[in-house]
């Protein structure tokens, strides 16, 4: 006896539609309690300025207002989606979910509704999942948003951290299309390393102090091996491109744009030498003025592209995740129309 599925069939974005918080900080702002300066910023990352979310700006108002602009893009309403898949590592509950807070929000509470924490990768983990969601059949129309709010997890006083994270919010919907426009994923992860990256006082300084209550450890924040991740970034995920341009048949100078995750412009600029990306190809640095926002970089990077290159629009892009975990995932996809 044989279960019965629906055919597989493919896969798009639809649509992108993103919230940046009103606020702007510059360099300036920060450089005087970590004992640095705005050149040394800007030359070692490639950061001029960040946004940093108000107190009236959450994690849900953020996701919230990307999502309407995606589904207005898309010519769709919260009733035609039926999968929600959140990414974010600063949302403050494990329980309820980011997810469903948002489709309540939204006016959609019936929908399958869940979060994913895979760090800077987590917005290329939910189109892997969205993508496969609609060709199984599962799923018509997917919403997957990366969102963070990382100046709540960002010491002023790092050094090595105060000036790199910040705020903001990316959604995109992925529904039916008439041939692969989607790529498959290359995913996975690095886990002996992943404390590389960690936001602390975490499980672990808990087990290890077992006299101090959770709320004597104080609270999290952000801290990172800078040039740990630096390396695994650059050397390994050059490598992930190349397979995910591979396994999608497209060549590099078949692309229209490289959007990877917006860590740090060096690190852009010499994982796209390591592929041997052309001039033809546009690259994404929004981190320039938006700082790393995390799981929400890339959407972020996507439509500013798109805003300031139209002709991007229907192109292919390779997109490439990574972070704390140490986990990455990149896969081509096909640009979402204009809207």
């Amino acid at each position: 006896m044989s279960i019965t599925v629906a055919p597989v069939g493919n896969s798009r974005i639809l649509s992108v539609g993103t919230y940046r918080p009103k606020r702007v900080v510059p360099n300036s702002e920060i450089v005087d309690r970590i004992d640095s300066t705005d050149e040394w910023i800007v030359q070692r990352t490639g950061i001029e300025s960040r946004r940093f979310a108000g107190d009236d700006e959450t994690v849900i108002s953020m996701a919230k207002a990307a999502c309407e602009i995606a589904l207005k893009r898309a010519k769709l309403t919260i009733a035609d989606i039926d999968t929600v898949i959140l990414s974010t590592i600063s949302y403050p509950f494990q329980a309820p979910s980011a997810a469903t807070e948002l489709i309540n929000e939204l006016g959609n509470p019936k929908a399958a509704a869940f979060d994913i924490s895979a760090a800077c990768a987590g917005f290329c983990y939910g189109v892997a999942m969205g993508s496969d969601l609609v060709r199984s059949g599962t799923s018509k129309n997917v919403l997957v948003i990366g969102v963070e709010k990382l100046s709540d997890y960002t010491d002023p006083d790092d050094r090595a951290t105060a000036f790199i994270f910040a705020d903001g919010a990316g959604a995109v919907v992925i529904g039916q299309s008439d041939q692969p426009r989607i790529g498959q994923t290359i995913w996975g992860s690095d886990a002996d390393s992943r404390d590389a990256i960690t936001l602390t006082p975490s499980f672990l300084d808990y087990k290890n102090n077992p006299d101090k209550g959770v709320g004597e450890l104080g609270w999290p924040n952000i801290s990172q091996q800078g040039q740990v991740v630096f390396r695994w970034a650059v050397y390994s995920m050059s490598k992930v491109g190349l397979k995910a341009l591979e396994v999608a048949g497209v060549s590099v100078d078949q692309l229209g744009a490289f959007i990877p995750h917006q860590a740090n412009v060096r690190i852009i600029e010499t994982m796209a030498k390591e592929m041997k990306i052309p001039d033809s190809v546009l690259i994404a640095d929004d981190i320039r003025t938006n700082g790393n926002t995390s799981a929400a970089s890339i959407p972020l990077a996507m439509d500013r592209i798109l805003e300031e290159h139209p002709e991007l629009h229907g192109k292919l892009a390779l997109l490439i995740g990574y972070g704390a975990g140490l986990v990455y995932a990149g896969q081509v996809v096909e640009l979402p129309p204009k809207p």
